[in-house]
């Protein structure tokens, strides 16, 4: 009996035990969720007291607590503050708010339609207000930039996309407020040398850096003390092509050669040097800044294009003031500017097309056709010329009216070896018939000739024979490399099959003399302006 009345007690004391225990955990659990509550509460307090307005006492009493810092902004985030703060006032600016959604440019059209005559752009990011749709949804007719157009809704955000994409568009832009404003190489007004070209009303230049007086686009300076340009956090909108004028009004004080071929640029205003002191040649039709004239008035100093030299004053080879201008607003094309090397051409306006020839960087080349985000180009005389399409789509090429300018040129010296004294010749005497007409299947060095008509004739005034086709030159001779490659090397271009179409001949200083196209003629271009096929010697 006594051992289960002990037992009893034992069971009854032990459950009593269990629920001290218990109860002791319990509470140690509360104990220490009140403490982490406690902390967190404490941390939302500091924080929120960072937020507060600093106390005017300065002194901590005696509670021994020191006084909230004041918050301090680095130039970057204040910067990014007052961005954030402008989106809000960029959307409101635009009454039905559209976001362009591309990669490099959209085309804006005079009518909805993808024949419509193109009269501006506006870069991937930009933004316009949507006036209207066409009925079937596909155009959205649009203001931006001052001025309207049509642009295909598939590539506008609108709505709350449109507003959502502000945000990361707004930028810090200089908008153009004057018809013209002169950009240049460096802050400062010192003569017209620095003058790199000009932008025109309404156009926004994203701001690289800002100075006092001046900001910094990627085009190079331009002065907004006088007021001609706005700076402000905006969207960056459409830009118009006002076909000719824009080209030539890049020119403050403008000079177009007459000439039926190339005027000389010479180093200096004399011709006592012979070909000694020429550095370019000024097409036909070129245009130059006149920089200063010559105390005998006999000589402009110009600069065209990379080319800064002396030409001839002689009204019979030069234009200026409104004859120069007239001829200007005639010969003004619509040209792909290529602005990186290697850019690809391709035989449809698509990138799974084939690839068949590379471009190289500052060439130019008549626009035949403008698609969205494609643009077709005349490279020469091949059966690809329809056939060859750019991307614009990564802004590897402008798109613009321009006019031809100088270019880089040496004479080569005559040399005391026959054999290069041989090659000189022949080049110097091919370069005589530069800026007469190409014809197809012409064998005329005056009247006209094709390719390898031109260089046929050229290498039959030395006792060299080749054959009227392109083809067949390629297989006359002996290969060379580019870098083994000298003046009087043919050099030949193929199709997208890799059939040789055209041929060159190589002149030195990395140039060749060919007879480009009907619209070119006989012209001299940089020797890989195109992919070359193949290099022949013919002459040794």
């Amino acid at each position: 009996m006594s051992d289960t009345n002990n037992n009893l007690d034992y069971k009854e004391a032990l459950k009593k035990a269990r629920k001290k225990r218990n109860k002791n955990r319990y509470q140690q659990y509360v104990m220490i969720g009140g403490g982490v509550l406690i902390v967190v509460l404490l941390v939302i307090a500091v924080i929120l007291s960072g937020d507060r307005p600093a106390s005017n006492d300065g002194a901590s009493g005696e509670s021994g607590s020191a006084p909230a810092e004041e918050t301090t902004l680095s130039p970057e985030q204040a910067e990014e503050q007052e961005r954030l703060a402008a989106v809000d006032e960029v959307v409101s600016s635009y009454g039905n708010l559209g976001v362009i959604q591309v990669s490099g440019y959209l085309n804006v059209r005079e009518t909805p339609a993808t024949d419509g005559t193109i009269i501006g752009t506006i870069m991937g990011g930009g933004g316009c207000d949507i006036l209207d749709t066409t009925e079937d949804g596909s155009w959205h007719h649009i203001s931006s930039g001052g001025f309207e157009g049509y642009v295909s809704s598939q590539y506008v955000l609108t709505g709350e996309a449109a507003r959502a994409a502000v945000a990361d568009n707004v930028k810090k832009m200089a908008v153009i407020t004057t018809d013209s404003l002169r950009v240049r190489s460096e802050p400062v007004f010192e003569g017209s040398d620095n003058v790199v070209g000009a932008v025109a009303r309404d156009e926004r230049y994203e701001i690289l850096s800002e100075g006092d007086g001046w900001v910094e686009i990627e085009q190079g300076y331009i002065s907004t003390s006088d007021g001609n340009a706005e700076v402000r956090y905006c969207l960056n909108e459409a830009r118009k092509l006002d076909m000719r004028t824009m080209a030539v009004n890049q020119y403050s004080n403008l000079l177009v050669s007459k000439v039926n071929n190339y005027l000389n640029v010479r180093s200096s205003p004399t011709q006592d040097e012979g070909m000694g002191n020429v550095i370019g040649k000024l097409p036909s039709r070129a245009a130059a800044e006149i920089l200063e004239t010559s105390e005998d008035g006999q000589w402009y100093k110009i600069k065209s294009g990379n080319i800064t030299g002396y030409v001839s004053a002689d009204p019979q080879y030069i234009a200026t003031g409104q004859e120069a201008r007239d001829l200007a607003l005639q010969e003004a094309a619509l040209m792909a500017v290529v602005k990186v090397d290697g850019l690809r051409v391709r035989t449809e306006p698509s990138t799974e097309s084939k690839i068949w020839t590379q471009l190289s960087m500052e060439e130019k080349y008549p626009v035949i056709d403008q698609l969205d985000g494609w643009v077709q180009i005349e490279l020469d005389t091949g059966e690809d010329t329809d056939n060859a399409y750019i991307s614009t789509r990564d802004n590897n090429v402008e798109v613009r009216y321009a006019l031809p300018e100088a270019i880089k040129f040496s004479p080569l010296e005559e040399q005391a070896n026959a054999e290069m004294s041989r090659r000189t010749q022949i080049v110097n005497y091919a370069l005589q018939f530069v800026g007469n007409p190409y014809v197809w299947g012409g064998t005329s060095l005056t009247n006209g000739a094709d390719c390898s008509g031109f260089t046929m004739k050229v290498m039959e005034h030395f006792g060299i024979s080749l054959p009227h086709y392109s083809g067949s030159q390629a297989k006359m001779g002996r290969a060379v490399s580019s870098s083994e490659m000298r003046p009087g090397d043919l050099i030949f271009y193929a199709n997208s099959s890799g059939t040789v179409n055209h041929v060159a001949m190589y002149i030195g200083n990395g140039q060749i003399v060919h007879a480009a196209s009907r619209r070119s003629g006989i012209r001299i271009s940089t020797w890989n302006y195109r992919q070359p096929k193949t290099i022949r010697n013919v002459i040794d």
